[in-house]
Order: structure tokens, then sequence, then C-alpha cells
């Protein structure tokens, strides 16, 4: 979750929140993004066509492969736009990084805005194999930075994944804002461990040692490369067997203090999950509890059971 102060920024297509800015003066408004992620995050909107000086309405474009690379064309009088649109990502990425963005949803499909498999033509024949050269922009520049389309949004274990790193990707940011010190990384790093596992255990373990010779190497040097370790394990997906893994381990800090009857409820939630017959949240709220009733501070500060806010149920999905 959000315990700084910074609110959390995320840019988002401008059609996506409604406004009429695509090429037939529509939208494509979408509520979730408003509705539900707008409670929690800043919007920093951005519409690439109208940003480059484009006119609403306007003839429709398309990526299209030539022996320059790909172009930007409209789809009837073939007018390129490579060089205007171009020249708006590199003075819009340079203004975003003023904007201190933790993440960025994008229009999907768009020759300007589409993430992933966007049509690009060749001899009139379209193969999804491209990206929008806006979002390409982004991402060069910002490689770390959580992005998304709001089509795979509907995707519950894409949005889980994003939305997770987005929240954890703030977190970051505010430790990296902070004093540099070896003890504020490794407070930060030790209440993501089941996080960080839960998502790749072989990152984790590398992530350990580093941080364990931290003093031997020089600030910049060590927060860097925790940074990009930090946001590459995010990115890979917390499957049903790794979270499996860290709720058994959780399990065992409770060795001692659960009862017989207890230690059997928990095993018996955890191996439901496990066979995908209860969502995540069932085993993560009874060892909640559990942490609560025998006051386990350790995992009391574990990012892990509470990674962001309940009212987004991302993990009540099986």
């Amino acid at each position: 979750m959000n315990t700084s102060a910074s609110p959390i920024k995320i840019g988002v297509s401008s059609c996506l929140l409604g406004e009429k800015v695509r090429y037939d003066g529509g939208h494509k408004h979408d509520r979730y993004i408003t509705d539900t992620l707008g409670k929690f995050f800043a919007f920093v909107p951005v519409c690439p066509e109208v940003g480059c000086g484009m006119s609403i309405p306007r003839e429709a474009m398309r990526l299209e492969a030539t022996a320059e690379g790909v172009r930007l064309v409209t789809n009837k009088t073939f007018e390129d736009k490579t060089e205007q649109m171009l020249a708006f990502c590199r003075a819009t990425v340079v203004e975003l990084e003023q904007e201190d963005l933790c993440g960025f949803i994008f229009k999907k499909d768009s020759p300007s805005s589409g993430l992933f498999n966007v049509k690009v033509y060749s001899k009139g024949i379209p193969a999804k194999a491209g990206r929008g050269l806006f979002a390409d922009a982004v991402t060069k520049r910002f490689p770390l930075l959580p992005v998304e389309e709001e089509g795979r949004l509907h995707d519950m274990g894409l949005r889980e994944n994003f939305i997770e790193r987005v929240f954890a990707y703030r977190r970051l940011k505010d430790l990296l804002a902070g004093e540099k010190t070896v003890g504020r990384l490794v407070e930060f790093h030790t209440s993501h461990k089941l996080l960080i596992m839960a998502h790749s255990p072989e990152i984790y373990r590398e992530m350990g040692k580093l941080v364990a010779h931290g003093k031997e190497l020089a600030r910049e040097e060590l927060f860097s490369r925790y940074e990009e370790l930090f946001m590459k394990a995010l990115a890979l997906h917390a499957t049903v067997r790794k979270n499996t893994n860290v709720l058994q381990h959780v399990a065992g800090y409770f060795k001692k203090q659960l009862s017989g009857e207890e230690k059997a409820e928990l095993q018996e939630v955890i191996e439901e999950y496990h066979r995908r017959l209860v969502p995540l949240i069932v085993p993560v709220t009874l060892l909640k509890h559990f942490v609560k009733k025998y006051g386990e501070e350790y995992l009391a500060r574990q990012l892990y059971l509470n990674p962001t806010p309940l009212e987004l149920m991302l993990r009540n999905h099986v």
C-alpha cells in the first residue's frame, strides 16, 4: 500500500479517461480505471496524436513496415506522420520524468500507444508484431516502469501483477529519495522478503547476496542494482506454486504458538488454495489473524500480507 505522503501517479492514455480525443471524435472510457483505480491513483493523461498537433477528428492511422523501418502513416492518403509523432515522443518522455510516474496504462491496438501485438502492415497485409511509437519511447526511457494495456487489465492475474508493482514502485521510489544507507536498504528488503519470494525465489537469493555485501559497494551502485533486481523480480508472476511455498514458509513461524486444531485449519486452507478451490485472500486472511493473535511482529511488517488496499480485491480470484 502507499504509506508515503507522495501521491501515486500513473500515466494513462487520455481516451481511457473519457476524453474525446480519438480519430473519430470519440473516446474509450474505461470505468474500472476511472471509478476504481481513480480512488488510489492520480492520473497523468497523454494523447500522443492530439499532443503532437493532430486534429479531432482526423484520418485513422496505422504502422507500415518500410525499408527505412516502421512508419506511422494515414490509412487512405498515406501521409507520413512518423517524424511529427517522434518529435512529440522525444519531448514528452523528458517532461514525464518530472511527473514521478509509478506506472502507465496504454490503449491497446493503438499505432501510437499499443504495447503488445500492434498491427504492422507490409504490402497491405497486417501482422500483429509491433508496438506503438509513444509506448515504445516510454518503455525505453523508463525500463523499470510498470506498464500495461487497458484490455489486459481484465485478466485478474495481469491486473494483480500490474497494480502490485505500481504500489511497490512507489515504496521503492520513497526509499531511493531518502538517505541511501545500508540500514534503510536492509529494512526495506526485510519487509519485502516474502513478497519478492512469491515472485522469484531465485532473484530473492541474488538480492540477499547483494544486500549482505552492501557495505562493500558504492552507494549509488548498490541502490541502482537493487532497484533493477527488485522490479525485475516483481515483473514475474506470483504463481499458485510460489504462493503456496510462501504460505508454508509463513506457517512455519507459528510452530510453537498454534494449537493442533489451528495448525490443521491452516494447512487445510493452504491446501485448498494450492488446489485452486479458494482464492489467495483466504489463507492470507487466516495468517493475518494469527499474526495479530500471537503478536508476530516480524510477519506484521511483511508487505506480502498487505501489498495493496483490500478494496481493490486483487487476491479474491481463483
